[in-house]
């Protein structure tokens, strides 16, 4: 069993009511296998949650910066919730320890995995805000996301890797990325695509990825890496 009243200490939150906490970490694979339980998965409450943290993050970044346009806030938020930024924040909080998983999703690493943590972290989100409302849900979002802003903004983490990867090479090095296709593979429905990333004649990293945009956005991420960008 989860060790709930640790993971309460280090979010400096106590629920009143514990079932809450236990769904926002009850993913619908373990009910798949667990129908007895009766109890409810976290799709509800990662709706709930996502909507709550729109809010507290926009309310956030229009205070923030007076002076941003409408395009600019909606990057830097869509940056600091989107999957990779909500997985790493779960992580931090070990919520990895304690979800409700079945045998199989329980074996799912990499991007499948980050995706259940994000969602577990809307969901947790969703349960404080209905045990003890807006402000508490609020205090969360702030002590575990707030203070990703200037890192987001200052590395520019709001942009796409792509476009992101191509302003830094242009502006040090005067070169625009170039991008090949190494590889694909699979049936129609799950190619598989490897994509290098290239400046001028030199490879600097391989992505891959479902689709060639996706594999190119991985290679320029891995790119961005390993040029220390």
């Amino acid at each position: 069993m989860s060790d709930f009243a640790g993971f309460e200490k280090k979010i400096g939150y106590t629920f009143r009511e514990k079932g809450l906490l236990e769904q926002a970490f009850t993913h619908r694979s373990y009910l798949n296998e667990n129908r007895a339980l009766g109890r409810e998965h976290n799709e509800r409450l990662e709706f709930l949650g996502d909507a709550v943290l729109e809010l507290v993050v926009t309310e956030f970044l229009y205070a923030k910066f007076p002076d941003r346009p409408e395009g600019d806030l909606t990057a830097y938020r869509a940056a600091l919730v989107n999957t990779i930024s909500l997985a790493a924040s779960a992580t931090v909080l070990q919520m990895n320890d304690h979800l409700f998983l079945s045998r199989g999703e329980s074996r799912d690493t990499g991007r499948a995995r980050q995706i259940i943590l994000a969602n577990a972290f809307e969901a947790l989100i969703g349960a404080v805000y209905l045990d003890a409302g807006y402000e508490a849900a609020k205090k969360f979002i702030a002590d575990q996301l707030f203070h990703k802003t200037e890192e987001v903004v200052s590395k520019r983490l709001w942009q796409d890797a792509k476009s992101r990867f191509q302003e830094i090479a242009q502006e040090q090095l005067g070169v625009t990325p170039k991008y090949e296709l190494v590889d694909q593979s699979g049936p129609d429905h799950d190619k598989r695509f490897v994509v290098a990333a290239h400046i001028g004649k030199e490879k600097i990293a391989s992505g891959e990825g479902r689709s060639k945009q996706e594999a190119e956005q991985d290679a320029a991420q891995k790119a961005l890496t390993a040029k220390g960008w």
